[in-house]
């Protein structure tokens, strides 16, 4: 898993987060998988472009989840840059042999129409591109909840991880074989 502090349990014991959660259904549903959480709160697609090759080497993996790029697009990176990071994410996912589940963002509409539909649209473009599994929008399930996200109004609360983790199985499992 390589993402953000929306999957590194952001001010959340890690065993509450969705990863942590999906962890533990993954010992009890497709028992022999290991995960590793290489999530990094504040982390963008360039760093973690930066550290993909490290990660692989290091953890070997059969499946490499992605969910990066909220940050690139709270500071405003230019979205060919974000594109092309995760691009190179992806590629170095499968040239290492692992199938790849790409999670996407949204924006909120202060961003400007262009920025969030452009920002939306580079998830699903690598995806179809490398033909990968993806997941629109990780937090799709909790979006209109305003009692789901702490404080910051950005990251989800210890309550919201299950419904995270339910959102992302169904696009995991398959990968699980």
């Amino acid at each position: 898993m390589l993402g953000d502090s929306l999957s590194a349990a952001y001010r959340l014991p890690t065993k509450q987060g969705w990863v942590a959660l999906t962890e533990d259904r993954i010992q009890k549903q497709k028992p022999g998988w290991r995960v590793v959480n290489a999530s990094v709160s504040g982390e963008t697609t360039a760093g973690g472009r930066a550290r993909i090759d490290r990660e692989l080497k290091r953890a070997k993996p059969d499946v490499v989840v992605i969910e990066l790029g909220a940050n690139d697009g709270l500071r405003g990176l230019p979205l060919a840059q974000s594109r092309a990071n995760l691009d190179a994410m992806v590629s170095a996912s499968k040239a290492a042999g692992a199938k790849v589940l790409l999670i996407g963002m949204r924006l909120p509409p202060n961003f400007g129409g262009a920025y969030t539909k452009g920002f939306e649209e580079n998830f699903r473009t690598v995806a179809k591109k490398h033909n990968v599994a993806f997941l629109p929008f990780l937090l799709e399930p909790i979006k209109s909840d305003r009692s789901a996200f702490q404080r910051d109004h950005l990251h989800p609360t210890a309550a919201a991880q299950p419904k995270l983790r339910d959102h992302v199985w169904p696009a995991l499992v398959p990968l699980l074989k």
